[in-house]
């Protein structure tokens, strides 16, 4: 029986017209495998994040800007209409104009997270169920649990809980949803699973002490939520409906949570950490980069297997994320993700490639860089400048703007601007500045972008991407990307990676711009 018809059936025996099918797991992580991804397997579409509605007579699938052209490429389209967002449409809104009012939409409990739970139901009716018959059996076993040296981290795992439980009353306590959370306040990592260096568990924090579900003892949770007697402290974004529910009115919404914040600003230790792994992966780039000159008829598969062994080499315990390695029509995509063996690399193929890697303190690499094989075009190097442009622009915010406290926002509003005063040829920016970076590739706080989530103040420590770019379908794409930290309210980079200067046209850039590149090396 096909997953369609699998899912058709479990509506009509409870009873729906609609039904969300998510793309994430119990742990609302973002980068799920497809063994466990029930919207890929019901759409075959294989991006991080987007999900589908089933109608009656319909699949709606919601993707952003980076996963447009993708979508498109890997969806059957008589059976899934592909719903394309723009930056300024939020994908709960265009799920909700297709439910009528008096619809009921299913929800798979342990697949929402509260917070989005109850946007629906304010909403429309709403009905949560426990179980998606398309759920695996896959075991969150987690043996390979490693403990992290205090020299990673700065602090130690006791020292981080007292920082969060001294606030507590004795009836009080938080319940610790996030794997992310979970991974830092115990200074624990698992590299066992592709793309990823957290844990999988969960914690309740007390007043005087606390408990660490994992493979060990995770079959206690449910009974333990149901028995607890205090007031229980949830962050709604990162707890999934089910468990809510179990808590009931229990469960109080915290205004901050300080676990989030407290991750998102750096040790000097990790900071320390962190610059030891992007030199790592500035040696990896640096090695694919000669690859890709010294070689003859490549693919972007024999790239990505080549720069998979140049991170091995330079230590690295695992990818931070699958890496991108996209030649041409295929960089216009900005989350391609095939690196296929039939795309063969041509005297003037421009590749796109992003990538990062986990080294031994599980913080996430990331960084992008675009190269051409023999001599670029002027459209590749107009292009290329125009994003070497607004990334100077962005890096340079704080050093050319008084305005503190400085958000996110700040910074990623006037480069959207920029790029409206280029001539762009058909060209669009069509996703965020930049995101956070820590034991998750993607991280917040903070973020670089055009939503509201985006004017939290940047803190000491934090850090973050920022990476430009331009794409055009059939054409060839162009992102640069540097991960960064904010220091002594500068912007600063970890990256060191150089630029292309064959790309580069210099006709096109102020003596100022000149000026902020020299303190970049242009290869």
């Amino acid at each position: 029986m096909d997953n369609l018809t699998v899912i058709k059936n479990f509506m009509a025996n409870c009873g729906l017209n609609y039904l969300l099918v998510n793309s994430t797991n119990e742990f609302l992580v973002e980068y799920n495998t497809l063994e466990e991804n029930s919207r890929y397997k019901l759409t075959n579409f294989s991006g991080s994040t987007g999900e589908a509605l089933v109608t009656n007579d319909k699949v709606y699938l919601f993707v952003d800007g980076r996963y447009h052209i993708q979508a498109d490429q890997e969806v059957n389209h008589e059976i899934v209409t592909v719903v394309k967002l723009q930056n300024s449409q939020n994908p709960l809104d265009e799920i909700i104009k297709r439910i009528p009012k008096n619809e009921t939409l299913g929800l798979f409990a342990k697949k929402i997270s509260q917070k989005i739970c109850e946007y629906f139901k304010s909403e429309r009716n709403i009905k949560l169920l426990d179980t998606d018959p398309l759920d695996c059996d896959c075991q969150n076993e987690n043996q390979n649990d490693i403990t992290l040296s205090t020299s990673l981290t700065g602090l130690s795992s006791e020292e981080k809980i007292a920082i969060i439980s001294k606030n507590l009353k004795e009836d009080e306590c938080i319940y610790v949803t996030d794997l992310d959370e979970v991974s830092y306040l115990y200074n624990m990592r698992n590299f066992s699973q592709n793309y990823s260096a957290k844990i999988k568990g969960r914690a309740i924090i007390f007043k005087d002490k606390n408990i660490l579900y994992n493979s060990k003892n995770y079959k206690n949770l449910e009974n333990d939520l149901k028995n607890i007697s205090k007031k229980v402290y949830v962050d709604k974004s990162s707890i999934n409906a089910y468990d809510y529910n179990i808590l009931a009115n229990r469960a109080i919404e915290m205004e901050q949570n300080p676990i989030s914040i407290m991750k998102a600003q750096k040790t000097p230790a990790e900071l320390e950490h962190l610059k030891d792994a992007f030199k790592k992966t500035d040696n990896a780039v640096r090695a694919i980069r000669k690859f890709i000159e010294n070689n003859e008829n490549l693919s972007e598969y024999d790239i990505a297997a080549q720069l998979e062994k140049e991170f091995k080499n330079q230590g690295a315990l695992g990818l931070s994320f699958k890496s991108i390695v996209a030649k041409d029509k295929n960089s216009a995509l900005a989350h391609y993700s095939k690196s296929s063996k039939e795309e063969i690399l041509k005297d003037g193929s421009l590749v796109l490639i992003d990538c990062g890697a986990y080294f031994e303190g599980g913080l996430a690499t990331d960084i992008t860089r675009v190269f051409v094989k023999g001599q670029p075009t002027e459209l590749q190097r107009k292009i290329y400048t125009y994003v070497l442009k607004a990334f100077l622009k962005a890096y340079n915010y704080t050093k050319t703007n008084a305005k503190r406290p400085v958000s996110g926002y700040d910074i990623d509003y006037p480069i959207h601007k920029l790029f409206e005063s280029f001539d762009l040829d058909g060209f669009v920016f069509n996703h965020g500045l930049g995101h956070g970076i820590g034991i998750n590739v993607h991280e917040f706080p903070p973020r670089l972008s055009p939503h509201q989530t985006s004017k939290t103040p940047l803190k000491e420590g934090m850090c973050f991407s920022i990476e430009p770019g331009l794409y055009k379908e059939g054409f060839f794409g162009v992102r640069l990307e540097n991960s960064c930290y904010f220091q002594d309210n500068q912007i600063h980079s970890f990256v060191k990676m150089n630029y292309e200067k064959k790309l580069i046209n210099f006709d096109m850039l102020t003596q100022e711009e000149k000026l902020q590149l020299e303190k970049f090396e242009v290869l």
